[in-house]
């Protein structure tokens, strides 16, 4: 199903834009991404479930590309914020905010890992919001509106899309793959941990 209007996803907590693929988590709307498998039960009523899609393919990614997994957390909406990127061969940073908000964080983590790394790059993310971002090509109705939504509202947090998008597009190397959050990859975890270590220390 895909929705009609603009909305939260009652998982991620990002914004649901009008033509998204949706499906129901308990009792709210969310990404298709996001919501629980049904494990092929029938719905209540009797009807069958429908065959689940075939997840939306990654961008393509240069030859060599390093990847770099991205992450933000913040406690309170808003409230003190973590961000943190980190590579597998052992690179990382983190910073945070006192007043932020999570889907800031995600995209900040995003443009401080493209700003610090060079050469091709994959950012690995668990926002669906930062990932479909560049997946989807939003940002191309962004520009072509004037920074507004197809939900004819302005666009949150430009000030840090604004400049992702500027690089991301000037680079000419960089891709975005989505990955779910707190399933086992360890390296999101890893982002993870230190973005939520920088929103606690932030609080304190």
């Amino acid at each position: 199903m895909t929705a009609k209007y603009a909305t939260t996803c009652g998982v991620c907590a990002a914004d649901v834009r009008p033509g998204e693929d949706i499906a129901r988590a308990g009792e709210r709307w969310a990404h298709a991404a996001c919501a629980p498998s049904s494990g092929g039960r029938a719905p209540a009523g009797g009807s069958k479930a429908r065959p689940a899609k075939a997840p939306r393919p990654d961008m393509p990614a240069a030859e060599g590309a390093l990847e770099v997994w991205t992450d933000g957390a913040c406690s309170g909406n808003p409230g003190p914020g973590g961000w943190a990127w980190a590579t597998r061969d052992g690179r990382q940073d983190s910073g945070g905010e006192p007043a932020t908000t999570n889907q800031r964080m995600e995209i900040r983590a995003a443009l401080e890992a493209v700003r610090a790394l060079d050469g091709p790059l994959v950012v690995v993310s668990d926002s669906t919001y930062v990932v479909n971002c560049f997946r989807d090509g939003w940002w191309k109705g962004w520009l072509a509106r004037g920074w507004v939504t197809s939900a004819k509202k302005p666009v949150i947090s430009r000030d840090l899309w604004e400049p992702l998008i500027t690089l991301v597009n000037e680079r000419g190397d960089v891709s975005f793959r989505w990955t779910k959050g707190h399933s086992g990859d360890e390296m999101n975890d890893l982002v993870d941990r230190l973005a939520v270590e920088q929103s606690k220390a932030i609080a304190s």
